[in-house]
């Protein structure tokens, strides 16, 4: 086994759970492997929601397996497998939130790894699928990987910015793509956090005229600096009253319940609202689907050829993340700053400071 540090999920003491910087193990290199050197890490909403999980099942007496979080990384190849061809040591890498697939149902072969049908193994709190052991994620100054699940990170591309390109930026970018989004489409997002920000700096640059639903005018500044060609103000009437049927794809990255009625009222013609947000129960009165035509979908990460494109097209555009890059011993930190979204738009922390023995360890 492969020894490296990382910052682990511990036994709570209060109601928080804490990450303390601990030794790791990863797998020895197997032919298809690469071993990256994790340089930066975006800070993700689901690593919360995985802390809160394991949280709750601790209070239940019930620990779980150990969780490192970090599923958006880039960094540079240490070493790789015998059968390796693709990476060689010294490329930069990126990785996502899907490390292994089946590689045979109709989504693999599709393209669409994102929705294997018997699960795509996860980047952390997966199950590697030749040893069953559990996957361990990208807080870590090491991770190990297929090489079919690394990304070559396109050149002038920050590696910080790039980051959260990996999770944030491809889970909107599939559905733009798949909705046909480009030169004469009306796009509005709801929602300018991780997932917004890059919806709106996407749209735009793949030719759309996009707008911005937010809760108050407060971001009105910041939705156009993104690129942004208009703001609508959801708790303003008569905004959104004269917004109706505006818009041939709303993008809803709103993390909490919320009524989809006011955003489905906002669809055009025919358009659609792709849910990204919440991914729990929804209610929906049909009369806001029948009432022209209207669609609601969703969407979730992306499979392994969406994924090359959306870097392609990222080094192309000059699109990368707004991120605050944080040395990772003040994860914690970053944690309890995005509980209160006090982030504009992605945390991301610098892994170097794993090399140095003095960062506080557990």
């Amino acid at each position: 086994m492969r020894t490296t540090t990382g910052w682990l999920a511990t036994d709570p003491d209060d109601s928080a759970e804490t990450l303390r910087r601990s030794v790791l193990e990863r797998r020895d290199l197997r032919p298809d492997d690469l071993a990256i050197r994790v340089d930066f890490c975006g800070v993700c909403h689901s690593d919360l929601h995985a802390l809160h999980a394991r949280h709750a099942q601790h209070t239940r007496h019930d620990r779980g397996p150990a969780l490192v979080p970090g599923h958006e990384f880039t960094g540079v190849v240490t070493a790789t497998g015998s059968a390796v061809t693709r990476f060689a040591a010294g490329d930069p890498v990126a990785v996502g939130n899907i490390v292994d697939s089946c590689g045979t149902c109709a989504m693999c072969l599709a393209g669409q790894e994102n929705f294997c049908h018997s699960g795509p193994t996860l980047t952390y709190s997966g199950s590697d699928r030749q040893d069953g052991s559990t996957t361990l994620g990208g807080y870590s100054r090491e991770y190990v990987v297929r090489d079919a699940f690394a990304y070559a990170l396109p050149p002038g591309l920050d590696p910080a910015g790039a980051a959260p390109l990996l999770c944030a930026g491809i889970t909107v970018w599939e559905p733009l793509r798949a909705l046909g989004v480009g030169p004469g489409s009306r796009v509005a997002v709801a929602g300018l956090g991780g997932l917004g920000h890059l919806a709106v700096k996407l749209a735009v640059a793949l030719g759309a005229t996009t707008s911005v639903i937010s809760r108050s005018p407060d971001k009105a500044d910041d939705a156009r600096r993104l690129g942004a060609h208009g703001v609508v103000v959801s708790t303003d009437e008569a905004q959104m009253e004269q917004a109706r049927d505006s818009f041939d794809v709303v993008i809803d990255t709103i993390s909490a319940p919320h009524d989809l009625g006011p955003y489905l009222r906002l669809v055009a013609l025919d358009g659609t609202l792709s849910l990204l947000g919440h991914l729990g129960p929804v209610d929906v009165n049909t009369m806001d689907l029948l009432v022209g035509r209207k669609k609601l979908s969703s969407a979730g990460s992306g499979g392994r050829p969406a994924t090359a494109a959306m870097l392609e097209f990222c080094a192309e555009k000059g699109i990368t993340a707004d991120v605050e890059v944080l040395p990772s011993a003040r994860v914690n930190e970053a944690l309890d700053r995005l509980s209160r979204n006090d982030v504009r738009y992605r945390f991301v922390l610098d892994l170097s400071d794993l090399d140095d023995p003095s960062v506080p360890s557990s």
